[in-house]
């Protein structure tokens, strides 16, 4: 499948953008670079942009909290942020003394985090899937991952999609709405023969999952029985992350990245790092937010 593919912005490229939100209370778009470590806005009402330096060495990912502030991932704890102030809160620290970092992370719809780690040098079953309360407490719920990746959530919040990015698979668990507690793994999708790379999920409100294929160059749209429905080339090789937004949820932002790119595949793509957007081709879910 084509579509047009609309540049939102390019003018401060990323390293690794990431993490998309659509935020419905300042009607924006939210993300982060995880690399040159910033949180980022873009305002499609105004076309502003504004970027805010983080002090840490990974920035892996973000989320919305119901009080208005936001829960940063630094390296390998969560921080709460009021952007208001500027004030930064250490929260939760999610491990310590190995060479991992903070990675993809999402909220369910009943105000828990889901967030992982990943190892440093991108081979290593080091990794793990967390689950994260709002009053601090942290739950290992999986082991023996590589590259934690592609949260997302069904519509009604009861299946969860996690994706192990290096081991090149995605699975899908079943969630207890009242204890967070998950059953019944079961394999996705498997691209281990082929080494594709799928990254950054999102669900639409068909119960359709977006995913985004890092060094794939692309974004594939699953239905919900995980037969994929149709596939859509980006003027990039590393998209990383995808989410809706606008006031309808009919936007589809993608975020991408630079990072592994030397300066002839960097010249040939002068979009990469750019935040991309292809309008009326599905419609999102909202953002859910962490709850303290």
């Amino acid at each position: 499948m084509t579509a047009p593919v609309e540049v939102v912005h390019h003018f401060t490229r990323d390293k690794l953008g990431e993490t998309p939100l659509w935020c419905d209370r300042r009607q924006q778009l939210l993300w982060v670079d995880i690399e040159q470590p910033r949180l980022q806005s873009f305002d499609p009402a105004t076309g502003r942009h504004q970027a805010l330096g983080v002090d840490c060495d990974w920035l892996g990912s973000h989320a919305l909290c119901a009080d208005g502030r936001r829960l940063i991932a630094k390296d390998l704890a969560l921080h709460l942020m009021d952007e208001a102030t500027g004030k930064v809160t250490p929260f939760a620290v999610i491990e310590t003394g190995v060479d991992n970092r903070l990675n993809d992370g999402r909220v369910d719809r009943w105000g828990r985090l889901w967030i992982g780690t990943m190892d440093n040098q991108l081979h290593r079953p080091q990794g793990a899937l967390y689950r994260v309360a709002g009053s601090g407490r942290v739950d290992k719920i999986a082991g023996d991952v590589i590259v934690s990746n592609g949260i997302a959530f069904s519509p009604d919040g009861r299946q969860m999609h996690f994706t192990d990015t290096r081991r090149y698979m995605s699975w899908v668990y079943d969630i207890d709405p009242d204890d967070g507690e998950i059953t019944g793994r079961r394999l996705w999708a498997d691209y281990s023969a082929t080494k594709d790379r799928p990254d950054g999920a999102a669900m639409d409100v068909d119960g359709c999952l977006w995913a985004a294929f890092f060094g794939g160059g692309k974004i594939v749209r699953y239905r919900p029985d995980g037969r994929i429905d149709f596939e859509i080339p980006l003027p990039v090789s590393n998209p990383t992350c995808l989410c809706f937004g606008g006031p309808d949820l009919r936007t589809l932002y993608i975020t991408t990245a630079f990072k592994f790119l030397n300066s002839t595949q960097l010249q040939r793509e002068p979009l990469a790092g750019a935040l991309l957007a292809i309008e009326g081709i599905g419609q999102g879910l909202p953002e859910h937010r962490f709850t303290l």
